[in-house]
């Protein structure tokens, strides 16, 4: 099993999870779900969000079928406009790769982590595991538990229109 902070973090935490290892580098969410053979909302993408004003950077975490809705997350949080920072700013926010950012990796980091509704509806899910080619199968409940994740409505189906 691969080894990095992501994976002795929930083992020190005694969170059960399973690994699985993702080649070639970056995918996107479809190719992630198909070589996984899973349905592809049971796969959660880590969205970097910047506050106009200043404050805390945001993960929102959505169905990889679904796409932020920036208008929800700014209302839920009281925010007047959110932007998507560009995939080197997120980075640089982050410390980690595009295709690797995870909520799991950036828990006490200072980022405000929202988690869609939609996970309710489920157990499991999967998720970055803080590096690409990684990616963790772990229960709703723990997810939200370790990472302090706020559950809100913040998504909307990928071909609607803003």
């Amino acid at each position: 099993m691969p080894q990095n902070n992501v994976t002795r973090f929930l083992q020190t935490r005694k969170i059960p999870f399973e690994v699985f290892e993702i080649p070639g580098g970056k995918r996107t969410a479809q190719e992630t779900a198909n070589l996984l053979n899973v349905p592809i909302g049971r796969v959660f993408k880590t969205i970097v969000l910047q506050p106009v004003a200043p404050g805390k950077p945001i993960l929102a975490i959505v169905p990889a079928d679904k796409t932020a809705d920036l208008k929800l997350i700014a209302k839920f949080l009281n925010e007047k406009k959110l932007t998507f920072p560009t995939p080197q700013v997120a980075e640089q926010l982050t410390g980690l790769q595009t295709g690797g950012i995870s909520a799991l990796a950036l828990i006490n980091k200072g980022f405000r982590i929202l988690l869609d509704s939609s996970a309710n509806e489920m157990d499991w899910m999967h998720v970055s595991g803080g590096e690409r080619g990684i990616n963790i199968k772990l229960q709703v409940k723990d997810f939200i538990k370790i990472t302090n994740a706020r559950i809100a409505s913040i998504s909307r189906p990928t071909d609607e229109k803003e």
